[in-house]
């Protein structure tokens, strides 16, 4: 098969979650554990962080990362999901795994992959392990896919945990309350492993204090550390992601990493790992910004930060998947603002038509267009120079304007 041929195979021989949803999810470890084996435990061959959370794993994994890249590591890096290109979920030192890996890997395994009926994800986690372990990385850093408990990640004794937070997300999976979500997290703390959490929630922290014991882990709250560094990262929520990042070297051994290394990694991160997506400015005059954050308190923090830019008018290019509770995300939505309402291109799309007219109930007036291209399109056509286009709600809307 051709590396086009590959892709197209493993998003279309079983649901994959991106897309799908809730069809595409696995409830066990059974097939990544079986696949592990028949890998000969590639997970085994390197040491590893993982992170979990709700918000912010994809920044903390980026900035450790390009952190650890300063100091002289060989750093792998497993993030998902993608927003162009299904090889920037797997990464060493910023390079994307090479195409002809994806197309030997699965061309390999393509027999175990059917019989066993593995998802996408469960096959992509293997192929990193299997990457990272053939490459030699010094350390990897392994992104939980969704929860934590029974992710596919969830295989890995890693050096350290890391939990950045907990809110309402993939609540029809993971529960409808912060302590049942946070339980779900809290199952990739393991035994005798230090576990650092990024924020320190009243209405969480003893399900975190209580699995901690339980499994003998040290257990830090990063919320108090005070630093005075700065990154390239753009948004002012990166703060708590730096904060988690530091917690996590303090207690991580046996890596060398001086004051030196944290001030360039932190102002490095887009360059040493390629981090797309995350206030990402596209241009200026009229400045175009976009965010990936697609749950509650991700938007409320982006949305904080817009409400504190300068512009004349306000335009938002705005599309979400058709599970969200938008009862609860589009009141934080500003009202003072031009709207071009859009279907992100995936079978989970919410139609554009059925957000609009959702959207005005929370007097969110625009107009819908026929993709996510047409909408920016439209914007850009509309704003003045001294304006301001956001785009997002969905990683996927992001996806197609990057």
């Amino acid at each position: 098969m051709t590396y086009k041929d590959t892709i197209e195979w493993m998003f279309s021989q079983l649901p994959m979650y991106q897309r799908q949803g809730k069809t595409a999810f696995k409830k066990d470890l059974t097939n990544i554990l079986a696949f592990c084996d028949v890998l000969k435990h590639p997970e085994h061959k390197f040491k590893s962080i993982h992170v979990g959370g709700t918000n912010g794993k994809g920044s903390t994994s980026h900035i450790m990362s390009s952190i650890l890249q300063e100091a002289g590591y060989t750093v792998g890096l497993y993030t998902s999901p993608h927003l162009k290109n299904f090889t920037e979920r797997i990464r060493i030192n910023g390079e994307e795994v090479s195409q002809p890996f994806v197309v030997d890997f699965i061309s390999k395994h393509k027999n175990f992959l059917e019989k066993h009926q593995l998802s996408f994800f469960e096959m992509t986690v293997g192929m990193a392990f299997e990457y990272f372990a053939t490459q030699h990385v010094d350390i990897a850093i392994i992104e939980v896919g969704l929860g934590g408990r029974l992710d596919s990640t969830n295989v890995i004794n890693p050096e350290v945990s890391v939990i950045t937070n907990i809110g309402y997300d993939h609540t029809q999976f993971l529960g409808d309350t912060l302590k049942e979500i946070a339980f779900e997290k809290a199952g990739i703390i393991k035994n005798n492993t230090p576990i650092v959490i990024g924020e320190k929630q009243e209405e969480v922290v003893n399900v975190f204090l209580h699995k901690a014991s339980e499994m003998n882990a040290d257990i830090h709250f990063s919320s108090d550390i005070k630093h005075e560094y700065t990154t390239d990262l753009l948004g002012r929520y990166q703060e708590k992601n730096i904060r988690t990042a530091l917690q996590t070297f303090q207690v991580l051994e046996g890596f060398a990493i001086s004051e030196t290394h944290v001030r360039q990694g932190l102002l490095n991160v887009v360059k040493n790992t390629n981090f797309k997506g995350r206030w990402q400015i596209l241009q200026e005059q009229p400045k175009v910004i976009c965010d990936t954050a697609h749950n509650k308190e991700g938007l409320q923090e982006v949305l904080h930060q817009l409400g504190k830019q300068s512009f004349k008018n306000l335009h938002i290019v705005l599309g979400v998947v058709n599970d969200k509770k938008l009862e609860e995300l589009l009141p934080l939505f500003p009202q003072h603002a031009n709207y071009y309402f859009c279907t992100p291109d995936i079978p989970r799309g919410l139609d554009k038509h059925e957000l609009e007219v959702k959207a005005s109930h929370f007097g969110l007036q625009g107009n819908a267009f026929d993709s996510v291209n047409e909408a920016y399109a439209k914007a850009i056509l509309k704003a003045e120079k001294e304006d301001l286009i956001f785009i997002g709600g969905s990683t996927f809307v992001v996806a197609e304007v990057v």
